[in-house]
């Protein structure tokens, strides 16, 4: 099976490379030539100077970009993969997006006879760098099937949501899931120091508890020595977090801690911190 990668950012980059180590023919596309190249180099796999020359003779083409936009000009753009793509193939797109982006490139992919998957992804670059990433998939359970082989490249867990556009939802789910427990995990660890707990004592009791989690295990004693320079960027989870609040309009319903959260974010962002991790939004908690 041939594959297309288009994007190789701190997700992509492994997640391409661990395609070839699972024995795909594989070419890749990303903006930054030097960055393709470089892959090329490290996994012996091919990097195309265009995307019509990445994904022309590709059964399966996956893109991981950043926004909206950013998949719009990679696949609907009158020089993105679908003008290229032949016609069978299928076209998976890893990126968080709006829903509505997702059924609008299954839209344009169907006018040129090509398959669509959204499949958005958690885990992080450890994740993706580990292929123990969880996707959650919207589209045909057939296609979802075809492409296990795929998924299972690096991925720990994919699921199949339902329809196009349910795999962005379920995403928008994790995000604020993620918001919550970090919001939780910040206000418990001001408590924590302010009572002269030992941080890491304090960890290893809560984390095989109804309290445990991913976000305490690998960010409380971080958060607590005020290092945040690691991790997934407050300005992607700013774009998230818009996401979910965008769709929650849609759906006739209020977030207030998902609103609330967003705003701290964009508070910090305009401090200078938009590239710290998700974890600095305990940094809100403590300079109010």
């Amino acid at each position: 099976m041939k594959v297309s990668f288009i994007g190789l950012g701190v997700m992509g980059y492994p997640m391409a490379g661990h395609l070839v180590k699972a024995g795909f023919d594989v070419t890749v596309f990303n903006r930054t030539k030097k960055t393709a190249l470089a892959w090329a180099k490290q996994y012996a796999g091919k990097a195309a100077n265009s995307v019509a020359e990445c994904v022309a003779q590709a059964d399966v083409v996956l893109t991981c970009v950043g926004n909206d936009d950013d998949v719009r000009s990679m696949t609907t753009h009158e020089y993105g993969a679908l003008a290229y793509m032949k016609p069978g193939a299928i076209l998976v797109d890893h990126t968080t997006t709006s829903a509505l982006l997702a059924q609008e490139v299954a839209m344009a992919a169907g006018k040129g006879g090509v398959q669509f998957m959204d499949a958005p992804i958690s885990g992080g670059q450890a994740g993706a760098e580990n292929g123990q990433l969880t996707i959650m998939c919207g589209g045909d359970l057939s296609l979802f099937s075809e492409l296990q082989p795929i998924f299972d490249a690096y991925g720990r867990s994919s699921v199949l949501m339902g329809e196009v556009g349910q795999g962005q939802r379920a995403k928008m789910v994790n995000q604020i899931c993620i918001a919550g427990v970090l919001n939780g995990l910040a206000e418990g660890l001001v408590l924590a120091k302010q009572a002269g707990l030992d941080i890491a004592t304090l960890v290893s009791c809560l984390k095989h508890g109804a309290a445990g989690s991913w976000q305490m295990e690998n960010r409380a004693i971080t958060m607590a020595e005020d290092r945040f320079d690691f991790g997934f960027a407050i300005d992607w989870m700013i774009k998230d977090l818009g996401f979910c609040l965008d769709e929650a309009q849609r759906q006739g319903i209020q977030l207030p801690m998902t609103e609330r959260t967003a705003q701290l974010y964009q508070t910090l962002s305009s401090q200078g911190l938009g590239r710290m991790d998700t974890s600095v939004l305990i940094k809100a908690l403590t300079t109010h």
